[in-house]
């Protein structure tokens, strides 16, 4: 007998042929069987890195589909035998995230509420074969044996690649220099000197941060790659990068110079992933923590309107950010703003926009449009016809209503 054996529970053929049964039941369910442990998992923590739509959560997904899937396949092939814990890559992909949000595996009850949920489908699975009572107590013994054993070893082999991952990174002193961010993230009162050792970053001139992400754990090197080539393409002399979890950068770059979308697109060229949110430039401490909080509003914006747009700056979205914080209110303020302009086409609509920008100058509208002086009139007076208000006399709420357009429209 091996050693995983030692205190198995004996079994009888009988039991063996139902173990292998049920499995192959359960193994084509196995999507239905995620969505619960799922439910079950989120219910059990608070912690913000769970929520179902977090990137770690699709992480956590993929792990338990390949844990799940290992465990039946296992009883399929040979019934009623331990299961060594699963050699996958995402344990480590699952690890590596987990330490990089402060999350011990000690700390997740979801894991134990998911051995409770897979138990429910498993038992009852069980009933529904009508089995002989004999033979069903027999599978019931050996598989809550076989399941709980599963579960503490992949537990354990999560916790060993948490340890090698926590101490690959602070050999990086990748976590240290984490740690130091989220205080001055936070306004704590850290030395400079301290913080500065520590990030092996100068805080006093300007700063721009930028956030950089992907949506997906599958393109999460275009992330690392795409921060590289954005402080590159800002000619910076330094650059500090933090990594966020598995699918986001966090940037800043010693800069007082603000840029320009349209400058930065084409740097994401090679990394069609990627997406990144800038922040303003703000001098000193203040300014490092201030210009993150901008990119950090300007993130949350595109993903709160579904917005698909690569690049968003700050600056250019700071009023859209503040009305559209209540979805409903700023469908509101769209249709007072804009009336049946909303609907006008994109040409008229840019053609306003154009005309704001340049401070109501004609001629400098007509340039950056490549149209006649007398087009531009045309088009003006048309969304004068369109809009409740006259363009001059409400030009900041409707240029601040065509900007939550355009990010709704990507």
């Amino acid at each position: 007998m091996s050693e995983l054996e030692a205190g198995w529970p004996a079994s009888s053929d009988a039991a063996k042929d139902l173990f292998r049964s049920v499995a192959r039941t359960l193994l084509p369910q196995t999507e239905s069987i995620l969505d619960d442990l799922a439910a079950a998992q989120y219910q059990t923590t608070a912690d913000p890195g769970f929520s179902p739509d977090s990137p770690l959560a699709e992480v956590d997904r993929r792990l338990t589909r390949a844990n799940l899937e290992h465990w039946l396949a296992a009883n399929i092939d040979t019934p009623g035998r331990p299961v060594p814990a699963a050699d996958v890559e995402e344990f480590a992909l699952y690890a590596r995230d987990l330490v990089m949000r402060g999350i011990f595996v000690n700390q997740i009850s979801a894991w134990r509420a998911a051995q409770r949920v897979s138990w429910s489908w498993w038992v009852n699975a069980c009933f529904r074969a009508g089995a002989d009572p004999q033979v069903l107590r027999e599978l019931i013994d050996l598989s809550a044996t076989s399941l709980t054993a599963f579960i503490d070893d992949s537990m354990a082999r999560l916790d060993e690649h948490i340890k090698a991952t926590r101490e690959d990174l602070s050999a990086a002193t990748q976590l240290r220099r984490q740690s130091t961010v989220q205080l001055l993230l936070e306004g704590a009162p850290i030395p400079r000197d301290r913080a500065e050792s520590q990030l092996g970053y100068v805080l006093t001139g300007s700063h721009l941060a930028a956030i950089v992400w992907v949506d997906s754990v599958d393109a999460a090197s275009q992330a690392t790659q795409a921060a590289e080539q954005i402080a590159r393409a800002t000619h910076a002399p330094d650059r500090l990068s933090i990594g966020a979890g598995l699918t986001t950068v966090w940037l800043w770059m010693p800069t007082s110079t603000a840029v320009v979308a349209s400058q930065i697109s084409p740097v994401l060229a090679s990394t069609p992933a990627a997406r990144v949110a800038f922040g303003r430039p703000a001098a000193d401490v203040l300014g490092f923590r201030r210009s993150h909080l901008d990119a950090a509003s300007a993130k949350r914006l595109v993903e709160r309107l579904g917005s698909r747009r690569r690049v968003v700056c700050f600056q250019d979205v700071h009023l859209a950010s503040l009305i559209s914080a209540d979805p409903a209110e700023a469908e509101l303020f769209i249709s007072d703003t804009l009336g049946d302009f909303a609907d006008a086409d994109q040409i008229l609509r840019d053609t306003v926009r154009t005309f704001v920008r340049e401070r109501f100058n004609r001629s400098r509208t007509s340039e950056r449009m490549f149209a006649h002086r007398n087009t531009i009139d045309r088009r003006l007076v048309r969304a004068d016809e369109l809009l409740p208000t006259p363009l001059h006399d409400n030009a900041t709420a409707i240029d601040a209503a065509l900007s939550l357009i355009e990010l709704r429209d990507d």
